[in-house]
């Protein structure tokens, strides 16, 4: 090689250090939810570390808009299934030829590995699991999930690294591929504009007055979320003489079944379901306390948004998550899964003891936006984390 050629070399990369790192963060859909939020903000932390990034998104929902982000260049590509994102994902790594790959949940992994190997990309590639993998595969011969596991494995060397956002989560991989690489690594959910969210004021009147206790949740009202239980919970403990309120916020397929049965139970005075809100952080704020009544559950955001606004955590402890967020109950308070009479009795015991501010803010540290995004760094053996 001639000396100009070397020095073009050498003078790009230096070119490239100056300008950050090209970084793609890809998701195969938006909406209001785990998974999607999640990637935006790690989008929005790289761009605020002066990398060049671009969120790639497959498909939105229809009465959604993903956000501006500043420094972010948002691509929403409007495909229907994961796996229709391999042409432009494929067009897009010929073109644009990014440093890093950042993506999340099973089947896009291996659709963006597939197609970087086709690709011929020299991306270095971090793929993220984001639910339990006996969801996924099956070592069930001949069925959809032990096709999806084969492809999963004959793709995987392609990946600089393989990461579970719980450590719990690891060990399920583990069980199913042996032989796997994936370590844990956690979501940004501590971070500035989250902070800036919180001190936002509530105009919800039922936060307002003296109607004693503020009990939230959130998350979409479907079956997983177990709030059918937290409404029988929340009844139990009306009934032992609580002065309290709970309002969920999310919507979803239940909500009829949800409405009735708080009516059938008569607490409907007492009970709330405003449906989807653009910022829960200042909801979580104003409330005394955060009920996750999941039966399953990846590693769910929403707690640790609850405790990082201070609100003292009751969570069932479902695979997987809640148990290392709460580490065995030391920053909240832990129940059985589907049992309203627990569920109430861990709600009363939460208002009688709640959890000291500082101690919350401990359990939200590895959460925090520097020390994500250093190990998602040092796992792909890059500077400028």
């Amino acid at each position: 090689m001639s000396q100009t050629a070397i020095w073009k070399l050498v003078s790009a990369a230096g070119l490239r250090r100056m300008q950050g790192l090209r970084i793609a963060v890809v998701t195969p859909r938006y909406t209001i939810s785990g998974v999607s939020l999640a990637q935006w903000r790690f989008a929005a932390a790289l761009a605020r570390r002066g990398h060049r990034v671009d969120l790639i998104v497959g498909r939105c929902d229809e009465d959604l808009d993903v956000p501006d982000a500043p420094g972010v260049a948002i691509h929403v590509l409007g495909v229907e299934r994961t796996l229709g994102m391999a042409k432009p994902l494929f067009r897009y790594l010929r073109r644009e030829r990014p440093d890093v790959l950042f993506s999340a949940e099973d089947h896009l992994n291996t659709v963006l590995l597939a197609t970087a190997i086709m690709a011929r990309s020299g991306a270095r590639i971090s793929g993220s699991s984001r639910v339990s993998p006996f969801d996924t595969y099956s070592d069930r011969l001949f069925t959809k999930r032990w096709a999806l596991k084969w492809c999963a494995r004959a793709v995987a060397w392609r990946a600089d690294a393989l990461t579970c956002v719980s450590q719990d989560m690891v060990g399920q991989y583990r069980t199913l591929f042996p032989h796997g690489r994936q370590v844990c690594v956690y979501n940004i959910l501590d971070e500035p504009a989250a902070r800036a969210r919180m001190t936002e004021p509530v105009e919800d009147e039922w936060f307002k007055g003296d109607g004693g206790s503020i009990i939230v949740a959130a998350g979409m009202l479907a079956p997983w979320k177990g709030f059918g239980d937290l409404i029988e919970a929340m009844a139990l403990l009306l009934r032992s003489g609580r002065r309290a309120r709970l309002v969920i916020l999310g919507e979803g397929p239940l909500r009829s079944e949800l409405e009735q049965r708080i009516s059938q139970l008569g607490i409907a005075e007492h009970v709330c379901l405003p449906g989807r809100v653009e910022n829960p952080l200042k909801y979580f704020a104003k409330a005394d306390l955060f009920v996750l009544s999941s039966h399953v559950e990846g590693l769910p955001n929403v707690l640790v948004e609850a405790m990082l606004c201070g609100c003292t955590p009751v969570a069932t402890c479902c695979p997987t998550g809640p148990r290392e967020v709460l580490q065995d109950g030391r920053f909240g308070y832990l129940v059985p899964v589907g049992d309203p009479v627990r569920l109430a009795e861990g709600m009363a015991e939460a208002l009688d003891r709640p959890i000291p501010p500082e101690e919350l803010a401990r359990a939200v540290a590895p959460f925090e936006e520097t020390a994500v995004i250093r190990r998602h760094f040092e796992l792909l053996g890059l500077d400028g984390g």
